[in-house]
């Protein structure tokens, strides 16, 4: 059995299924593990390149029992007290605790009364559509109208998810002080999409993100990679770094293995495709064939968003800073024309004045000393697409915008340009680059879009014996929805 790619999806796949007595090769184009949960190192600065916050670890714990460890003997998880501050264009702070009973009064400090019993209302609304959707359709695998049949089996649950309804919407019927309604806006993004056309049913993201607590691993996130990565190697898989993939094999039909790009080949009855699923559909498969309807839909999917990071070394400390930190601007709106085209109608178009979200570990793992910090800075973005939207190698756009948005945290008061030792850009461009991802889209489509979910490509290709995994297949992107995806799979290829 050959896995290709060594992010996440890949290497729980590839532990989930070297336990279940397969051999499992996995193939990594990249030196090291992880894909997008990466790291960066320099001059005793670390960072995490991707990823920041660990939701629902039930999921980590699953996986490792599956495989016969467990997770908290692998890593050091722990509970973010405050989750995140949010800053507000107009000056309001809202720090929002790392305890679900304590949310509704902090909502009310600092947003007025009716913020904390509208807030607890939109939740319990989202734990019903918790309690309806995780299972038919994050545990399973997708099946286009059977997975619409079982979702709409009772006519009160179909009411409770309300498919015609964005998220935007949602919020304005149920939220009366616009800052609320931004917070609730922002849960979008997570799946690289538009609140004013996501389904309302992300919601939930807020809800998991509070009900299940928001955490962060001891050293960076990136040790989670390690981890499964080592849990895969203790079953018996065999990883393979520097090994990228030039093609699937198809032989009667049916995947045969893959050709790598020095020509050599590996040989596998089961081919566990991690890599972006546009990437694979477009330039690993064979064209035409039974690809075709997958390539179809793609192609009617809006891209998801990418980012721009900025990776800061600082000399000193900031006081009373969070682990998570967000500011907003004055015009989200704008924002999200912006990275996918709106109102104005303009092409795609890199964000004057975004939001920011900082991510500062308070980890002695992280910094070369006491008196320094290692920010990860990331603002949304639109995918590299040079033909019809972004050139993100056009030179000195990396730098300008670099230093525009250093700019924009100095107005929102986290002016570090003074303590700057050095910054790091990573564009949509280097993204892309680095993980295969088309165009640097984070999460492969968005879920723009009623129907955007039932056309995220399934974990079953239309090829036998090819499966995808990963945040550009079903369920979706994010460490969680990730992992999930190896369950899936290795469901749906059994023991060996």
């Amino acid at each position: 059995m050959a896995v290709v790619g060594a992010g996440l999806g890949g290497l729980a796949a590839a532990a989930r299924l070297a336990a279940a007595g397969h051999a499992v090769t996995v193939l990594e184009q990249s030196d090291g593990v992880g894909g997008k949960l990466g790291r960066y190192e320099r001059d005793g600065h670390v960072f995490d390149t991707g990823p920041s916050l660990v939701t629902m670890p039930q999921v980590y714990r699953d996986l490792f029992a599956a495989t016969g460890g467990r997770l908290d003997d692998a890593v050091d998880l722990v509970r973010l007290h405050p989750a995140v501050d949010y800053r507000f264009a107009d000056g309001t702070r809202l720090s929002v605790p790392g305890s679900p009973s304590a949310i509704p009064s902090a909502l009310a400090d600092a947003l007025g009364p009716a913020a904390g019993t509208e807030w607890t209302a939109l939740m319990e609304r989202a734990a019903a559509m918790w309690r309806i959707s995780e299972e038919p359709f994050l545990r399973r695998p997708l099946q286009g109208a059977a997975t619409l049949a079982r979702l709409a089996r009772n006519p009160a649950d179909v009411t409770t998810i309300a498919p015609w309804q964005t998220l935007r919407g949602l919020g304005t019927r149920q939220l009366s002080d616009p800052r609320l309604r931004m917070l609730l806006d922002r849960y979008a993004t997570y799946s690289g999409s538009d609140p004013r056309r996501a389904p309302a049913v992300l919601a939930t993201v807020p809800y998991v993100e509070q009900a299940f607590g928001s955490w962060y691993v001891r050293g960076g996130l990136h040790r989670l990679a390690l981890a499964v990565a080592e849990r895969a190697t203790a079953r018996g898989a065999v990883i393979r770094t520097g090994s990228p993939v030039r093609r699937v094999l198809v032989e009667a039909g049916r995947a045969a293995g893959v050709e790598l790009a020095d020509g050599s080949q590996v040989r596998a009855d089961v081919v566990v495709s991690g890599v972006d699923a546009a990437a694979l559909y477009g330039d690993l498969l064979p064209a035409g064939g039974r690809a075709r309807d997958a390539r179809r839909d793609l192609a009617r999917a809006t891209p998801s968003l990418s980012g721009v990071v900025l990776l800061l070394a600082l000399r000193g400390r900031t006081p009373g800073l969070a682990h998570h930190t967000v500011l907003f601007p004055a015009d989200y709106d704008a924002e999200f024309d912006a990275v996918f085209g709106g109102r104005d109608r303009a092409a795609p178009r890199p964000v004057a004045d975004p939001t920011v979200y900082v991510s500062a570990p308070d980890d002695p793992a992280l910094r070369p000393d006491e008196d320094s910090e290692s920010w990860f800075v990331l603002v949304n973005a639109p995918r590299h697409d040079p033909g019809r939207g972004v050139d993100w190698d056009e030179p000195g756009l990396a730098d300008r915008y670099a230093a525009d948005l250093l700019a924009v945290l100095a107005r929102r008061g986290l002016d570090v340009r003074d303590r700057l030792r050095w910054c790091r850009v990573r564009t949509p461009a280097d993204l892309a680059r680095d993980t295969g991802s088309v165009g640097g889209s984070i999460y492969g489509s968005s879920s723009n879009g009623a129907r955007a979910a039932f056309l995220r490509p399934a974990n079953a290709s239309p090829v036998p014996g090819l499966f995808l995994v990963g945040g550009s297949a079903h369920p979706g992107g994010g460490l969680p929805l990730v992992t999930l995806s190896a369950e899936i799979v290795a469901g749906l290829v059994g023991p060996a």
